[in-house]
């Protein structure tokens, strides 16, 4: 059905994984429409409670595909709204999780970030290595890697172009975490197995308020947090949960 992207389901966990190894996994038009059709699908099912994207052992993603690019012109970039795709795969509600090894690099590290948990092997490397071919960050770099990490970080990264191993992604707050190469794979499923675990409901409602902070003051984040909670008082999640805490069993989530 796709032919850049490989899409696996293990109970509530799909799984999708660019397949373009003799590029590195660079990314197209063409991977774009493909991980946006298959994202949109499993966001859809409510048998799917969580998204892992990878790549493979040498890169998750080597950043945008420099000949499809190359050829371009402002025109067509605009007549084609160049990159909007990854909008929408980023807005997408499902709990999304990225698994990396190897090179996450430009387009590659943009659409990484635009994932809720970051699971680096030791392998990993991040950069925006754009200013070395005359650009800049187009998918969201520039914004996203600053509220993750700070202007002055963000700044160091895109002006130099520089890249970063996983201890140093780790310690300025890219990534959630480091797992050893051997285990990234197993982990991530678990992972993902564990957020899919809990009701859908309660991960959109979470989710929301986490991205909040990142787009609102304070106040209105604070605000929008305490109308959530509010509101899932007598969802049946919120039920089940608080009563199995009570008489001391496990809940049984739907």
């Amino acid at each position: 059905m796709f032919e850049t992207i490989e899409t696996q389901v293990e109970g509530r966990v799909a799984q999708i994984r660019f397949n373009r190894p003799a590029q590195l996994n660079a990314l197209n038009s063409q991977v774009e429409a493909e991980v946006l059709e298959a994202a949109t699908a499993f966001d859809a099912d409510p048998a799917i409670g969580c998204l892992i994207l990878t790549g493979n052992d040498r890169a998750f993603a080597a950043g945008a595909d420099i000949a499809e690019l190359a050829v371009q012109d402002y025109s067509s970039m605009q007549a084609a709204n160049f990159f909007s795709g990854w909008d929408r795969f980023a807005a997408l509600r499902i709990p999304k999780l990225a698994a990396i090894n190897g090179y996450a690099l430009g387009g590659g590290c943009e659409v990484a970030m635009m994932c809720d948990v970051l699971l680096a092997s030791e392998s990993a490397r991040f950069g925006q290595p754009e200013i070395k071919i005359g650009c800049i960050p187009g998918i969201g770099g520039t914004q996203r890697l600053t509220r993750l990490v700070g202007r002055a970080q963000a700044m160091d990264m895109i002006l130099t172009g520089r890249m970063i191993d996983a201890d140093e992604a780790l310690r300025i707050g890219l990534v959630s975490r480091i797992v050893a190469q051997d285990a990234l794979e197993a982990t991530a499923w678990e992972v993902a197995q564990t957020i899919a675990g809990y009701p859908a409901d309660i991960l959109h409602m979470a989710r929301e308020a986490v991205n909040m902070a990142e787009e609102t003051a304070l106040s209105a984040g604070i605000a929008h947090e305490r109308r959530s909670y509010h509101a899932l008082y007598g969802l049946p999640a919120q039920k089940e949960g608080m009563a199995a805490f009570m008489e001391k069993r496990k809940p049984q989530f739907n």
